[in-house]
C-alpha cells in the first residue's frame, strides 16, 4: 500500500475511497429506513456524517492516514466545487458557496465529533435534524447507524479503509436491518 502512495501521492487511492464515501451517503436505506429527506440538504447532510466518520478513524491510525485525511477532504471540496459549476452557478459564485459549504462542514465537523465520542444517539439525531429543520425521531436510525459505523470502522486499519471503507448497515426503526 504504501509503495501505491509514493507513486501517485495517492490521489488515485483516495478518488477511489471518496467515490465509495458518495455511493454510501447515497445507499436509499439511508433516506427510506434511516430518515433523511432525499433533498439537496438531506445529501449534504448525509455526505458530512460519512466523511466525518471516516475522518475521526483516520484522526487514529498512523502516518500517512493524515495525508489520506487531507487529501480526501480536498477531494469532497473539489467535488463541490465541481457539483455547484453542474447546478449552473457562475464562477463569481462558486467561492462563496464554497465558503459556505466549508463552513457547514466544519461546523457539523464540530457538533457531530463530541456527540459521536458520547455515544449518544438522541442527541446525535436531534443535531442532525436541527440541521434539516425536521423532527429527531425521523432521524434515530441514521443516528444509530452513524454510531454503529463508528464501531465498524474502529476495526479498520488503513488499508481496510483504503479498500472499503466499513460502514455499518441502516436499521429500521423495528429493528431489522436494510440497505447496504
Amino acid at each position: 500500500m504504501f509503495g501505491l502512495w509514493r507513486r501517485d501521492n495517492g490521489k488515485g487511492v483516495v478518488d477511489a475511497l471518496h467515490h465509495r464515501i458518495v455511493e454510501q451517503s447515497r445507499e436509499p436505506a439511508l433516506y427510506e429506513a434511516g430518515g433523511l429527506p432525499d433533498t439537496v440538504e438531506g445529501r449534504f447532510e448525509s455526505l458530512d456524517l460519512h466523511v466525518l466518520l471516516v475522518l475521526r478513524r483516520l484522526r487514529a491510525l498512523p502516518v500517512p492516514a493524515d495525508e489520506v485525511a487531507q487529501e480526501l477532504v480536498d477531494r469532497v471540496f473539489a467535488h463541490f466545487d465541481i457539483s455547484l459549476r453542474e447546478l449552473g452557478v457562475g464562477d463569481s459564485g462558486v467561492s462563496r458557496r464554497i465558503k459556505k459549504l466549508a463552513s457547514a462542514f466544519y461546523n457539523r465537523m464540530r457538533r457531530y465529533d463530541p456527540l459521536l465520542d458520547a455515544g449518544e444517539s438522541t442527541a446525535l439525531a436531534a443535531e442532525i435534524a436541527a440541521h434539516l429543520d425536521i423532527e429527531p425521531g425521523r432521524v434515530t436510525p441514521l443516528a444509530r447507524y452513524a454510531l454503529a459505523s463508528e464501531g465498524t470502522l474502529a476495526a479498520c486499519n488503513l488499508d481496510a479503509i483504503l479498500s472499503a471503507p466499513g460502514f455499518a448497515r441502516v436499521t429500521s426503526p423495528e429493528g431489522e436491518e436494510v440497505g447496504p
